[in-house]
């Protein structure tokens, strides 16, 4: 099993979903996790609770990363505590989902603001320590919406697709300093984002016939933390989706 002992891994949006079942997956195999969330105080500190039990260590920071100074702040407090900063797996997100014509410009803008315009801000913090210890890893969680749309969902897959453009390019810009920048593009996978939905059509498009799990996400996202194979991989994006999407 691979391992981050002694290494800090920042994990946004965390206290529940994808989110957390990558804090746990990285907390087991030593690192030291940085629990963001927004709102749900009691369900991150729950979670510190439980990487503890899992032989890690976890700290619950409370931080709306679509926010310049909550970035700063978020940075901060991990570099104050720890000191280094190895892993970011940029998670928080949210929907709003309408059609296009329907599209208020409110719920189009909140929307890219924390799923494309966070990811940016996280981003140029971890990358900033990062440089400085000439060596990180950084996993952007997008859909596979941003690669192929989706009806309703304009603001969603526009900042999906928006954390692909940037991942690569940040690949590019980190690559010497030896920083390997990643994005995880999930398909429908049981979260409270997805469970008011029909499942009927949505498994009609899956070759697997089934939807994804957040730990099978997790799996991926610790392969690419944490495993000394995933060190020249850089500038990619990994469906993980069922075969939903084939290109």
């Amino acid at each position: 099993m691979p391992s981050l002992d002694n290494q800090v891994a920042v994990v946004t949006g965390a206290s529940r979903g994808i989110g957390r079942a990558v804090a746990l997956h990285l907390g087991a195999i030593g690192a030291k996790v940085v629990v963001n969330y927004a709102r749900s105080a009691a369900e991150a500190e729950s979670l510190v609770q439980e990487i503890a039990a899992l032989g890690g260590e976890g700290m619950a920071v409370a931080a709306d990363v679509s926010q310049p100074s909550a970035v700063e702040q978020l940075f901060e407090q991990v570099m104050e505590r720890w000191g280094r900063v190895d892993v970011l797996v940029n998670n928080a997100g949210m929907a709003r989902d309408t059609l296009l014509l329907r599209m208020k410009p409110e719920d189009w803008q909140v929307v890219l603001d924390l799923n494309l315009t966070g990811v940016f801000l996280c981003l140029k913090a971890a990358a900033k320590i990062m440089v400085k210890q000439r060596q990180g890893r950084i996993i952007n969680i997008t859909s596979v919406v941003g690669l192929v749309g989706n009806p309703g969902q304009a603001n969603y897959s526009a900042a999906k697709a928006g954390v692909i453009g940037l991942t690569k390019t940040a690949a590019r810009e980190l690559a010497s300093r030896n920083i390997t920048v990643n994005a995880v593009a999930p398909g429908f996978i049981t979260t409270q984002m997805t469970e008011k939905l029909d499942p009927g059509p949505i498994l009609a498009q899956i070759p697997l016939g089934r939807l994804g799990s957040p730990a099978e996400v997790a799996g991926l996202v610790r392969f690419l933390a944490a495993d000394p194979a995933a060190a020249y991989i850089t500038g990619q994006v990994f469906a993980i989706d069922g075969g939903m999407v084939m290109s």
